[in-house]
């Protein structure tokens, strides 16, 4: 009887451990050979996309079985065209992250279309920074402070209507009484960038200091810009008005809030949701691999002009369900403004 208990005991013990050979093996073998596409929701030369092409050069070996990693461009809509494939069409296996701005993180509660969707029911995947937005001008533009966009028009360059470039602006000006005017659909930061160079825009409102030392270096190093006012308090444009502390009654300040909450996960990557635990738990891992990488970090504070400080998924995804959670009828009043202002 008791050689018969050892040979049952043995046996479990072989079975169990064969089945925890077979989850690593799975594991690792699931992503071995297979390719991660990092989406950008942007153009090329746009802060997203170098932000991307740098973690792709990094993410794949943190993920268990070393895959390839490719970028791949998707722009349209200021990231909602890429939000709506994450949402219906894109793999959930791990295999698919789309790159965003942070202005698809609040179009549900800005647009009066209709979506199948709440922010939180995608997979956080991480952040790579907290920034600041700014409304700025080009330095050969008559506006040059706050008091001017209050009393002339300014024209500002957008690329759709769920993006920061089409939304902050239209907020402040019911909030702080600019006269900030959009001419929206350009594609993304580079075409914006023109847009300002060719005359054809003063500037553009709600453009991440990140993104600018990013994406043009030379304007910030040269002064060719005007700052306008800010979404926050950057260390580096000390001295520049912040809309918060402009804005006058609660109302005003609780729907800035909602605008400026996405800036804390600046650069957001998203995932389709309905993933299982264990790939959105790898996925998340690889990013903050990627994150505490020597060589990523020390590339990105040479492109950026400072470390990444980066978010990690679980966090994000917290944050991502507190702006579902917004009142109602701050979401009401936000609406009314974004969409009787076009």
């Amino acid at each position: 009887m008791a050689n018969a208990w050892q040979k049952l005991q043995l046996a479990v013990i072989v079975t169990l451990a064969g089945t925890g050979l077979a989850q690593a093996q799975s594991a690792d073998g699931y992503f071995k050979g297979k390719t991660i596409t990092i989406a950008v929701g942007g153009t090329a030369g746009g802060g997203i996309d170098i932000g991307a092409r740098m973690l792709a050069q990094y993410i794949g070996k943190y993920y268990p079985g070393e895959p390839r990693v490719q970028v791949q461009l998707m722009p349209g809509a200021g990231g909602v065209r890429l939000i709506e494939y994450l949402n219906s069409v894109a793999p959930k296996d791990g295999t698919y992250i789309g790159a965003f701005s942070t202005g698809p993180i609040i179009e549900p509660l800005t647009s009066l279309r209709e979506t199948k969707y709440k922010i939180s029911d995608f997979t956080a995947v991480g952040a790579l920074e907290k920034d600041v937005s700014l409304c700025v001008t080009w330095h050969g533009s008559p506006i040059k402070t706050l008091e001017d966009a209050r009393k002339r028009e300014v024209t500002v360059a957008g690329t759709g209507a769920a993006s920061p470039t089409d939304i902050i602006p239209l907020a402040l000006n019911a909030t702080l009484g600019t006269k900030f005017r959009v001419i929206t659909g350009y594609v993304g930061t580079q075409e914006t960038i023109m847009a300002i160079e060719r005359g054809e825009a003063d500037g553009r409102c709600g453009w991440g200091f990140s993104s600018m030392k990013s994406s043009k270096p030379d304007w910030l190093r040269e002064k060719k810009l005007n700052f306008i006012v800010q979404l926050g308090q950057h260390p580096d444009a000390a001295g520049v008005p912040s809309a918060l502390d402009l804005a006058t009654d609660d109302a005003g300040r609780q729907m800035l809030n909602v605008i400026i909450a996405p800036q804390t996960i600046n650069r957001p990557y998203l995932a389709p949701g309905q993933m299982p635990a264990d790939r959105a738990k790898e996925m998340r891992a690889a990013f903050m691999g990627a994150m505490n990488d020597k060589d990523f970090r020390a590339e990105f504070e040479k492109v950026a002009g400072e470390p990444p400080g980066p978010t990690d998924g679980e966090a994000m995804q917290k944050i991502l369900e507190s702006i579902d959670a917004t009142p109602p009828d701050v979401v009401s009043r936000l609406k009314k403004i974004l969409n009787t202002a076009k």
